[in-house]
């Protein structure tokens, strides 16, 4: 966890500087939109195809790999001569893209394995809260490092970054390696291949009330979406001449509500020996959704503050609630869905960045918001609906 914690921070900083030098590079801000469309388009790929490499490849492996290609993309684009960097960024995209999603798609299918599955609550939340604090320190430090060591320095530090995780990774003492399902005799592969094939819906089907928790996890992604890009328009209109401090103050305290939520589920865990499960996935989206809200309705900055505390302690609640219940399917089926999950968070975030890009250029960014968290809030409803009802509540009674 301290290797992807310290990957996430490279990965953070990256965020912004990328972008920058993608606009210094074209000259062109549709530039930064087209980047951001192909690395979420390589995302998406990635999720659809995660499930069958983990049936093929072990989660080890792949975590490996995909450290060493983000790595080796970052040194290309920093030894590119000029007449090749837009090429260079091309396959930046696509790699830092395609590899993320199948890095996290490990990551989180063999953590039961790694730690037992009485304890991948616990390991979950200790991911969230590493990442929290990355994403933290690399947008803080993102400005610092590009204006006064330059973007190369920035992307030597992300390249080392992911150098660092890939030890870590080779370390990691994992029995099976996290694989999704055992290698057949060639006689049994047509019949296994059509098993596999059904494995993400028929686990999604099996369990009372996943499929429409995918679906609300990619309506939440959608949503995100729209605060992502509403919230430098919002910074903007409360202060013109620094927009930059809303922001990074709104993601520091999220931050901190995020980390502050894992300590409360860890110790929940180790008192009760329960997992949140998919009633807090199902609350939490519901607090983060009206939280993000709130949020833009211009309420004082000390309201705004603790609004920000409790939307990053409900997004840290839906995320550790959302892993540890996908993480009770049985290893084979646990690959897919989480793969299938990928998949279709990427497609809502892309989807929603589109659509709120347009929106927030006639709208207000509380419109555009409350409109698209509305969305999420309304499917949260229907399916704490589906998960409590009498028929939900008795399938779901034996593995909370």
């Amino acid at each position: 966890m301290t290797g992807y914690a310290i990957s996430s921070y490279g990965t953070f900083l990256n965020t912004v500087a990328l972008n920058l030098f993608v606009y210094e590079t074209t000259g062109r801000a549709l530039a930064m939109g087209a980047f951001m469309a192909v690395r979420l388009a390589a995302g998406f790929a990635a999720g659809l195809a995660a499930g069958g490499l983990l049936t093929r490849f072990t989660a080890k492996s792949i975590m490996l790999r995909t450290n060493i290609a983000q790595a080796a993309v970052m040194l290309l684009l920093i030894l590119a001569p000029d007449g090749l960097r837009t090429a260079a960024l091309l396959a930046v995209s696509v790699v830092v893209g395609s590899c993320g999603t199948l890095f996290m798609v490990s990551l989180r299918t063999s953590i039961p394995e790694m730690v037992g599955e009485d304890r991948r609550s616990w390991a979950n939340s200790l991911s969230i809260s590493g990442r929290s604090m990355a994403m933290v320190a690399g947008f803080a430090s993102a400005g610092v490092v590009v204006s006064l060591v330059g973007y190369t320095a920035a992307f030597v530090v992300d390249m080392a970054t992911f150098a660092v995780c890939a030890v870590t990774v080779a370390l990691l003492p994992i029995a099976g390696g996290g694989r999704g399902t055992p290698e057949v005799e060639p006689a049994q592969a047509p019949r296994q291949v059509r098993r596999r094939m059904s494995f993400a819906p028929a686990a999604l089907a099996a369990v009372p009330g996943l499929g429409l928790m995918v679906v609300l996890r990619g309506v939440d992604a959608l949503g995100s979406s729209s605060h992502n890009a509403a919230l430098p328009v919002h910074s903007s209109e409360l202060d013109a001449s620094h927009p930059a401090v809303f922001v990074s103050a709104f993601w520091c305290l999220w931050a901190l509500g995020s980390i502050l939520a894992q300590q409360v589920v860890q110790r929940y865990g180790r008192r009760t020996g329960r997992s949140v499960g998919a009633l807090g996935f199902g609350y939490g989206t519901c607090l983060m959704s009206g939280a993000f809200i709130l949020a833009f309705a211009g309420f004082p900055p000390v309201a705004t503050a603790v609004i920000a505390l409790v939307a990053g302690a409900a997004d840290g609640l839906t995320e550790v609630s959302y892993t540890s219940h996908l993480q009770t399917l049985p290893a084979g089926p646990r690959a897919r869905a989480f793969g299938l999950s990928a998949t279709v968070e990427n497609l809502g975030f892309g989807v929603g960045m589109i659509a709120v890009a347009s929106a927030l250029d006639r709208f207000s960014p509380l419109t555009v918001v409350g409109w698209s968290h509305g969305v999420a809030l309304l499917v949260a409803v229907v399916f704490l609906i589906r998960v409590t009802g009498p028929r939900g509540a008795a399938s779901g009674r034996p593995a909370p």
